[in-house]
């Protein structure tokens, strides 16, 4: 009886000791997710499959290097991810693991920055252009402007569309809720049938949105008119809260989400309602 209870006991602890594994590491992914550091963790992937491969075809010389060279692989990981284990430390010192497990805004924070930003661009009439991708990478259009990796704030997006920055005649791509890059040019649509008055921006969003599933958001510079480009239509006339809607729509985003808080505290926070109400 005691036995089957300590199984029992058991068994709980290893399910606890699965989930906080896969919090860690769900948790490293998020840190390290779309920074040059996957590429890193490809590459010395690719050491290791090389070793086996050595080891089973018995290279002797390759295996010899190779065996040295994992051999001190806690240290090269080290050297190789200072920078993002800096950046994780300092991101769980700041708000405890637990507590917060998806760093940075959520989907609907972003949306609420890019709707307020494009209000102020269109009612002063200055002319912007903003990309979200969605599942269709665009890293071959963010290589072709300036990177940036910058959370999505409502006054970035108008310093970059200031028509005294340099990087205004672009447009900005924003992806895993961070501004990817700013400057960047995306293909112009050349149809015949489409209206004259549309300009070079008007053109790029339906471009991009044709070869990608991205959303583009327009704002017009000579009327100040909000446009949004999906599948290579073009919505037009929209002002702050239809567009909001749309991209919450669009993005599937619930309006009553909120990633402020992090898990566990998001629990806790709902037993005390839950309380409160009964």
């Amino acid at each position: 009886m005691m036995f089957e209870t300590f199984s029992n006991f058991r068994y709980v602890l290893d399910t606890f000791d699965i989930i906080i594994v896969a919090l860690v590491i769900y948790y490293i992914l998020t840190m390290i997710e779309g920074t040059r550091a996957v590429q890193m963790l490809l590459g010395l992937g690719a050491i290791f499959l090389l070793y086996l491969f050595s080891q089973q075809w018995e290279f002797f010389t390759l295996s010899w290097i190779l065996s040295h060279f994992l051999g001190s692989i806690i240290l090269i990981v080290v050297i190789i991810f200072q920078h993002d284990i800096r950046k994780a430390l300092a991101a769980l010192g700041k708000s405890p693991f637990l507590l917060k497990i998806s760093p940075g805004k959520s989907e609907k924070q972003v949306i609420d920055e890019i709707v307020k930003a494009t209000s102020f661009l269109s009612n002063r009439q200055i002319g912007a252009l903003i990309t979200i991708e969605r599942n269709n990478s665009l890293a071959d259009f963010v290589e072709i402007g300036m990177k940036l990796d910058a959370w999505v704030s409502a006054e970035l997006i108008i310093s970059v569309f200031n028509p005294s920055s340099p990087l205004h005649d672009g447009g900005i791509i924003i992806g895993n809720n961070k501004i990817l890059s700013a400057g960047s040019f995306f293909p112009l649509a050349t149809d015949p049938d489409l209206e004259r008055e549309l300009g070079t921006r008007h053109r790029a969003a339906i471009g991009l949105s044709r070869e990608t599933d991205a959303i583009v958001v327009v704002v017009s510079e000579e009327t100040g008119t909000i446009s949004l480009a999906v599948q290579g239509n073009l919505a037009r006339g929209m002002d702050a809260t239809s567009l909001n809607n749309q991209l919450h729509d669009l993005l599937e985003v619930s309006k009553q989400q909120t990633d402020e808080y992090g898990f566990l505290d998001r629990i806790l926070r709902r037993k005390k309602a839950e309380k409160t109400s009964v």
